[in-house]
């Protein structure tokens, strides 16, 4: 895939990693366990993609590994609550 020609997009992209990084931290301060991991994953999945965009290896990788474990997080909320 050419993440360049979604490049344009990089802009929009991060603002709205801002709306959803402030959701993620109100969510967290509300102690909404499951809507902070909700707005988290998008969020970091957002920043993998900047991060391809721009070649920052340390950022892309911290937040692949976050959005594993958010991922991961969400996945085991559903399976003991069912």
């Amino acid at each position: 895939m050419n993440y360049l020609k979604f490049a344009a997009f990089e802009q929009q992209l991060k603002w709205l990693a801002l709306v959803l990084g402030l959701a993620s931290t109100i969510s967290i301060v509300q102690g909404w366990q499951l809507a902070a991991m909700l707005f988290s994953l998008p969020f970091c999945l957002i920043w993998i993609f900047c991060a391809w965009l721009r070649n920052e290896p340390q950022l892309k990788y911290i937040n692949v590994i976050f959005a594993i474990l958010y991922a991961y997080g969400i996945g085991r909320y559903f399976i003991l609550a069912g």
